[in-house]
């Protein structure tokens, strides 16, 4: 079932997170997964939204998202992400919900 990881992300520090991102596409690469969006100008349509960058990314399966999640390389990177951001980050099922 295909899984989607949506993230906000409230950066504090460009230079720390721009370490992870500018590593992120190595890593990710390697990986079953889509990046579907990146955006740090979302249209807000109801209540507040404080981050600074929204991330959403789609994978075949929650294996193949814990997968990328737990790999020692995107652990290496998002030591970076860590210290230049906040991150809050949900994994939802995708597919048919009739």
């Amino acid at each position: 079932m295909t899984v989607y990881i949506v993230s906000r992300l409230t950066i504090h520090d460009r230079s720390e997170y721009d370490k992870y991102a500018d590593r992120f596409d190595e890593v990710f690469s390697k990986f079953d997964g889509k990046l579907l969006s990146v955006d740090e100008e979302p249209v807000i349509l109801a209540g507040e939204w404080e981050a600074t960058r929204s991330v959403i990314i789609e994978f075949p399966s929650k294996s193949s998202a814990f997968a990328w999640m737990r790999s020692d390389d995107y652990q290496q990177i998002s030591t970076f992400r860590d210290a230049g951001s906040t991150l809050s980050s949900i994994l939802v099922k995708g597919g048919d919900h009739s």
